[in-house]
């Protein structure tokens, strides 16, 4: 059985309903545990099936930007909290001393704007708030960033999900291609970012 099929990618998502799309998206928002987890195909996947009344689009939207907006808060709290001891940690199972190290650089060159455009760039947009709260940036001026940057997301991929899959016939026999593409384009800045600053 191939279980990254469009049919299992569905299934899923039907398993887990709208409480486990709530924490996938607060665990990939803000928890180190969070960045490998496919937030990006989850969200589009997800309003694809709203599409064909599988799902509430009008529950789907508010449930996943809130649970981005709450991701992005606790992790905040958790770099303001620990600070610079986590850039001490040796590298383990999940934690990536590098992933940290690309995400802290982004940051330092963008600024706020980093909250906004990490939310398009998976590992990125896990790393991102926790960065925000080591640096301790003003808590203001994060959480209306986290506002647009969470909106922004939150609208942009399941809208999408959401019109191809009331205007494309038959689009589910395209699901899994389209899927991989959001996932290979979402990747894309970030494998940029890595080779641009090694060079």
């Amino acid at each position: 059985m191939d279980i990254f099929s469009s049919e299992n990618l569905i299934k899923l998502i039907e398993a887990i309903g709208y409480l486990g799309l709530f924490l996938v998206i607060f665990a990939e928002s803000g928890l180190f545990i969070g960045f490998f987890l496919p937030g990006d195909s989850l969200i589009f996947t997800a309003c694809f099936l709203a599409s064909q009344n599988l799902l509430n689009i009008w529950w789907l939207i508010p449930l996943l930007f809130v649970g981005a907006v709450l991701g992005d808060n606790f992790g905040y709290a958790f770099g303001k909290k620990v600070g610079p001891a986590i850039f001490r940690r040796e590298d383990g199972l999940l934690f990536k001393k590098k992933n940290l190290l690309l995400t802290k650089n982004y940051f330092e060159k963008y600024g706020a704007k980093t909250l906004i455009l990490a939310r398009f760039m998976p590992i990125v947009r896990t790393f991102a708030p926790i960065l925000a709260g080591v640096g301790e940036m003003e808590y203001k001026k994060f959480f209306s960033y986290n506002l647009v940057g969470g909106a922004l997301w939150t609208l942009i991929l399941p809208l999408l999900g959401y019109f191809l899959g009331r205007t494309i016939p038959n689009v589910d026999q395209y699901l899994l291609p389209i899927v991989l593409a959001i996932i290979v384009l979402s990747f894309l800045p970030s494998v940029y970012e890595l080779l641009r600053t090694k060079n």
